[in-house]
């Protein structure tokens, strides 16, 4: 409710929730004093299945008054818990606020399990075993569902396995990756390179740099182009890590493979984001974590119990 941005929805919801329990009230006060004409037998003349009667008997009165305690009990909870459009009840209760009681209760239990990594750097980290084992939990509930469980990434996520590093794979950096998140933005750069032609051009010149076959005279027409584009991935296309710009001589191709990819990428530009674990994480799950992503693409032998 406190994501409303007027009051009157707050409104309609306490109205509907309030309504609903007095018509509860009005109905069973009706039904009960509600009278159906009897025959001598007792019976409302309905019947069903030939020898199935509807007995003209009142409800029994444990059931009235159970349907009664359960409305009161209903109001006396709408005083208590959130229900009534944004009045947060009189106990102050909330699903964020138990969710954040929760986490912190698991912090503070799980404090000196990570006590004992605090002082250690992440490269002596990647070789304890159990260091590796948490921090491969941390990957897999934190970091899999873009990058994948075996962490080789997907179209447009990146292999953390393979050593290729948009902004590079030391372990302070990898860090402040996790901590601060990343937006990785390339603007469309159609108008600056030119045509179509041009693009096409570019586009060949872009998959000559890694050896990828093209067409050569394409490619040759298309250096002059890229210049454009030199100012971040650098004139010789090895990217620039400090901005994020990715190597175009590897032949590791985030976004796709090709002339068509490539001129795409070249008209729409491409936004890529990560979102920040600093809040989400504590300090040491993140240096644990950083341990273990770094050391996919280092692999030192995990020796220490």
């Amino acid at each position: 409710m406190s994501d409303f941005t007027s009051n009157f929805w707050s409104i309609y919801v306490t109205a509907a929730v309030l309504i609903s329990i007095v018509a509860c009230l009005v109905l069973l006060w009706v039904t009960a004093r509600k009278k159906v004409k009897a025959t001598a037998d007792n019976t409302t003349g309905h019947v069903w299945d030939e020898d199935l009667r509807e007995m003209n008997n009142p409800l029994p009165r444990w059931w009235m008054w159970l349907f009664v305690l359960t409305i009161i009990f209903s109001l006396l909870y709408l005083v208590a818990y959130p229900g009534l459009g944004s009045y947060p009840g009189q106990l102050g209760w909330s699903t964020a606020g138990h969710y954040k009681e929760e986490v912190e209760k698991a912090r503070q239990e799980l404090a000196p399990l990570y006590a004992q990594f605090a002082s250690r750097k992440p490269e002596d980290l990647a070789s304890d075993a159990q260091a590796m084992a948490i921090g491969e939990r941390l990957y897999m509930n934190n970091c899999s569902q873009c990058h994948g469980s075996d962490a080789r990434g997907s179209k447009g996520f990146p292999n953390l396995t393979d050593g290729d590093w948009l902004y590079g794979g030391a372990p302070e950096t990898i860090a402040l990756s996790l901590q601060k998140g990343r937006i990785g933005q390339m603007p469309p750069m159609a108008a600056a390179v030119g045509g179509a032609d041009d693009i096409k051009n570019v586009a060949h010149y872009v998959m000559s740099l890694s050896g990828a076959p093209h067409d050569s005279l394409r490619a040759q027409l298309g250096k002059p182009r890229f210049s454009t584009c030199a100012a971040c991935h650098g004139a010789n296309g090895k990217g620039n890590p400090a901005l994020g710009a990715p190597n175009l001589t590897d032949d590791i191709w985030l976004h796709g493979w090709g002339e068509q990819a490539i001129s795409n990428i070249i008209h729409n530009g491409k936004v890529n984001v990560m979102p920040p674990q600093e809040g989400k994480l504590t300090e040491a799950q993140i240096q644990v974590l950083t341990a273990y992503v770094w050391s996919l693409s280092n692999r030192p032998a995990a020796t220490k119990p």
